[in-house]
């Protein structure tokens, strides 16, 4: 039988995850925060325990055995990332923080060498934060203009405008492949086809987009693709920047120090190739080969099966939300990532998120840093449920009772 085709084993996976058996306020944990950091399974946690209690030293440098190890390991993950992505060279995979800083990465090396005055950098209307403020940044110091791309009421990127949005001045374009709010999975080959078209590179924020999505760089043509560990089962602290090699050799180094240099003396210093020479100073070991692993977990599992799977507690969640008076549902793409932010008459989504903790139900209230995104809708926050592939139908039907009985607290 097609693994593909097998149901996850619901009730195995979930023992890998010591959160779901915990108690708050009473009622078991109902996690579905996934969209602000995925939780890391059992053998995570005792992939990088083990790195930390039995192979923890630098790596690249040293020349013990115990050094030469963990660079092997240290390695073996970034080739872990590769393939995950289906980047065609390690050399394409720097590591970061996260995708907020690889996305500053691109801006401050990229983009301050091609962005000139009046020349513009387009954006989309559902931007997080981390796609927005550091081209601003660029923007205001070089004198260029940010423009955007308009979406429709269902949350949905307006294509059309593309084509008198993308001149001669456009020097980059940044895109969301999958919306932290709406959860729409915008069409990011047909966007970089178009702007390719015209000679102009593109960004991906794909940081909510590898949880749940088969991600192959080199079919969508991108040109840099940016995501965290912790969205993806893994820590915090450890990111990727998937970058087109002629790119990266092209691009200045923008932090300077040790681990990134070939030489250096007081006239001068010559760096490392790519992607050495983003990567200075000591790096997160440990959160890199737990990224590793938890590509190893996910890919076990199948993205497939999970995508299958969350599309299905997706359409279940939506259904019977959506059946609830006075809730409206922002974001009703025809392709959706397994997220659904909402807000309900009469009540704050702070006051909703807070009665809803004391149900056991972890979701998030607020503008999740996509404060335009408010705007657009005409809201000052919304109350967001996201969904991973250890969520059951039932967590779903406690989420809908919980949100009942908070509406029937506020009557």
């Amino acid at each position: 039988m097609n693994t593909a085709l097998q149901p996850l084993d619901l009730t195995a996976i979930r023992k890998d995850f010591a959160l779901l058996s915990r108690v708050f306020h009473g009622k078991p944990v109902v996690y579905l925060d996934s969209a602000v950091s995925g939780q890391m399974p059992r053998p995570v946690i005792e992939r990088m325990a083990r790195y930390e209690r039995e192979e923890h030293t630098n790596v690249h440098r040293g020349v013990s055995t115990l050094s030469q190890e963990a660079t092997d390991f240290y390695e073996a993950a970034r080739e872990k990332v590769r393939k995950f992505i289906g980047a065609g060279s390690i050399k394409e995979i720097v590591w970061t923080r996260g995708t907020t800083e690889a996305i500053n990465l691109v801006a401050q090396t990229y983009g301050r060498v091609h962005v000139k005055v009046g020349d513009e950098i387009l954006l989309s209307a559902m931007e997080h934060h981390a796609n927005i403020v550091p081209w601003q940044m660029l923007a205001q110091e070089k004198g260029a203009t940010i423009r955007v791309i308009p979406m429709t009421d269902d949350g949905e990127l307006i294509l059309e405008s593309l084509d008198e949005l993308i001149t001669e001045r456009t020097k980059i374009v940044g895109v969301v492949h999958v919306s932290n709010v709406l959860g729409t999975v915008n069409p990011v080959k047909a966007i970089i086809a178009k702007a390719h078209a015209k000679g102009v590179p593109v960004l991906v924020d794909g940081a909510q987009a590898v949880p749940h999505l088969k991600v192959d760089v080199v079919d969508l043509d991108a040109d840099f693709y940016a995501f965290s560990g912790h969205k993806l089962s893994g820590p915090t602290g450890i990111g990727v920047l998937y970058g087109k090699l002629a790119h990266l050799e092209a691009m200045p180094p923008w932090h300077g120090g040790g681990n990134m240099i070939r030489s250096v003396s007081w006239e001068k210093t010559t760096y490392m190739a790519a992607p050495g020479k983003f990567e200075a100073g000591t790096p997160p070991i440990a959160a890199a080969i737990g990224l590793g692993a938890a590509i190893d977990y996910l890919s076990g599992l199948g993205l497939e099966r999970i995508a299958t799977y969350e599309h299905e507690l997706l359409q279940y969640a939506t259904e019977r939300l959506a059946g609830i008076p006075g809730l409206r549902i922002l974001g009703t793409a025809r392709d959706k990532a397994s997220v659904i932010s909402f807000v309900v008459e009469g009540i704050h989504p702070h006051d909703l998120g807070s009665l809803l903790d004391g149900e056991g139900v972890v979701v998030r209230a607020g503008h999740h840093c996509a404060q335009p995104v408010m705007t657009r809708f005409h809201v000052p926050a919304t109350t967001r449920a996201s969904f991973a592939y250890f969520n059951t139908r039932d967590e779903v039907d406690v989420l809908i009772s919980a949100v009942i009985k908070a509406i029937e607290l506020f009557k």
